[in-house]
Formats: structure tokens, sequence, C-alpha cells
């Protein structure tokens, strides 16, 4: 029988409530190391960043997918060619 949506929060809530953390001391950490803010600003890293938390701050029901897209190239059907690895290729 599957969990019901509580039975899952509470068997996830801790290692969520873990990695929320450590994401948040991540950012502390860059943002109290030395150097221009400018530097990340431009850095579309951060946009991307941006993005990702907007997702999980919205009432979506398919976080991973959006956030996986976030962080995903778009596709290239000459992918093969471009990173030199046709399909004959071993």
């Amino acid at each position: 029988m599957p969990l019901t949506k509580k039975e899952v929060f509470e068997r996830y809530f801790l290692e969520l409530r873990c990695k929320l953390l450590d994401a948040a001391a991540i950012l502390d950490r860059i943002r109290r190391a030395p150097g221009d803010d400018e530097q990340l600003r431009n850095d579309p890293r951060i946009g991307q960043l941006r993005r990702a938390l907007e997702v999980l701050a919205s009432e979506r029901t398919n976080y991973a997918e959006e956030i996986q897209l976030i962080f995903s190239r778009p596709y290239d059907p000459d992918w093969q060619q471009k990173f030199d690895l046709s399909a004959t290729n071993p």
C-alpha cells in the first residue's frame, strides 16, 4: 500500500530540512566571502539558482523536472557530432 502524503512528509522532513540548511549555509559562505558582488551578478548560474528557488517556493507538482530543466542544456539533435561521440565509435 502506498504511503500517504503525511507519511511521506514525516519520513523525509528531516532529510529535506538538512538539505535546505546545507544550501543556506553554502549561500551564506558565498555572501561572506571576499570579492566583488558584481562578478556573481553576471554569472548565469546565479540566475539558475534563483529560478530553482522560485520553483520550490511555488505550488507546483513537478519540482524535480522543472529544476532539472533549469540546469540542463536544450536538446540538440547534433549533440553526438558536437562532442565527437558518433554512434559508430565504441
